[in-house]
């Protein structure tokens, strides 16, 4: 499905929104959205849009669902995806543009020698293949390879290096479209230097020997 919608320029936006949105379920949710007249603009394109941090707490909570969207949020979402451009909220992004293709890969199946008791590679006896190394079923391997990058500079690049005597079975090569939404907005956040984290056990450790002191007496 999601190779379809995007080979035929079917996906306008797609939004992240917060977890505990709907009764019973904690998981994320993500509202698609789709059109077959995308304006000119938007031909070719995605926007994905992390509204996952738009959110309010419900003052009654309904089982796992405790978080709501206010007019506020629901307006600043909708203003996001009107203006249809990168943008930024307290320093974090919220909407990015991208490329139909960007999210599509291309599997490539790797295949090595079957090698003999002497580690001389075993060629085929017969048919189409005949002379041609036997691959050897344990060792197969997959690759991920962008589609918008070249299948034989990737393998050059990436496969070869390690594995000289690999090579491409091109009828085993499927194409895929993946969405790693949280990959795309992920922020690293440097963790706190460790004098810091060292003087809060320390405060803690002093706390409890306190504690313990007082029961003993």
């Amino acid at each position: 499905m999601r190779r379809y919608v995007l080979e035929n320029d079917l996906v306008e936006a797609i939004i992240a929104l917060p977890t505990d949105m709907f009764y019973n379920t904690g998981i994320s949710t993500y509202i698609w959205i789709l059109s077959n007249r995308k304006p000119e603009i938007r031909r070719g394109k995605v926007q994905l849009i992390d509204a996952s941090g738009f959110w309010q707490k419900m003052r009654k909570s309904l089982g796992i669902k405790r978080k709501e969207l206010s007019e506020e949020h629901i307006a600043e979402i909708t203003k996001l995806f009107g203006n249809f451009e990168v943008a930024e909220r307290d320093g974090k992004p919220v909407s990015k543009i991208f490329r139909n293709e960007d999210f599509g890969y291309r599997t490539i199946t790797v295949e090595r020698s079957q090698r003999d008791e002497a580690g001389k590679i075993v060629l085929a006896t017969r048919g189409k293949a005949k002379g041609q190394p036997v691959a050897d079923a344990s060792l197969r391997d997959t690759e991920n390879v962008p589609l918008t990058e070249d299948v034989e500079t990737y393998f050059q690049r990436e496969v070869l290096p390690h594995v000289p005597d690999a090579w491409i079975d091109p009828e085993k090569t499927k194409v895929g479209y993946e969405i790693p939404f949280n990959r795309h907005f992920y922020v690293f956040t440097p963790p706190r230097p460790l004098e810091e984290i060292d003087a809060e056990l320390q405060q803690v450790t002093d706390r409890i020997l306190t504690l313990l002191d007082g029961l003993s007496h």
